[in-house]
């Protein structure tokens, strides 16, 4: 993606101008606006610093942010950016295709297992944003569930239920509720392989 210059459109799913490859998979209200944290990449630049695609926008972000990330940002967190208003929805579940990107071949399997895999607006208000604008936490429903928890529950092999059970309380996209009911009611996980690998 390419730095934005003067205001952007909020609406109600998505950024004016943004396009999404496969809304299979991506888009939607439960992900209108992809962030990521500036601090991840310089995490990253110092495990390959030889690759150049490290840059702001690498990941597909629509906001990189500087100061917050997956420690200190909260599920159900409500943003107010310029004059729109929004809440995290959900972590990002890494996919083969960032193994293509960055040409490192266990790449959405890194990201995964570092917590480091950005996270999902939804929007609650319309309104404009531009680069530079603060972000102010209006409020903090689940101050126990930063994304770190909810990524290391979604990641982990070990079905907790009360966990689980716990989550299901959260304002989670229907994906992420049919995620762990499945889990529940099967005792198990599932399978990664392809959404880490593409097979």
């Amino acid at each position: 993606r390419q730095p934005a210059h003067g205001t952007v459109e909020v609406l109600a799913d998505t950024l004016a101008g943004d396009s999404v490859g496969d809304t299979r998979f991506h888009g939607g209200a439960d992900k209108a606006v992809h962030c990521y944290t500036l601090a991840n990449y310089d995490y990253w630049r110092a495990l390959y610093p030889d690759n150049p695609r490290f840059q702001a926008g690498g990941f597909g972000e629509n906001l990189c942010i500087d100061g917050a990330d997956e420690t200190n940002v909260c599920m159900g967190d409500i943003w107010q950016i310029g004059t729109a208003r929004f809440q995290v929805s959900q972590g990002r579940q890494p996919c083969w295709k960032l193994n293509e990107r960055f040409g490192i071949a266990d790449m959405a399997l890194q990201v995964q297992q570092s917590l480091r895999c950005g996270w999902y607006l939804r929007v609650l208000e319309t309104g404009q944003i531009q680069a530079g604008d603060p972000i102010f936490l209006l409020e903090r429903p689940f101050p126990d569930w930063p994304l770190t928890r909810i990524l290391q529950l979604i990641d982990s092999r070990n079905c907790d239920e009360h966990a689980m059970r716990e989550a299901l309380r959260l304002p989670l996209p229907s994906s992420w509720q049919r995620l762990f009911e499945q889990r529940l009611l099967t005792g198990t996980c599932e399978d990664w392989q392809r959404r880490l690998f593409g097979q």
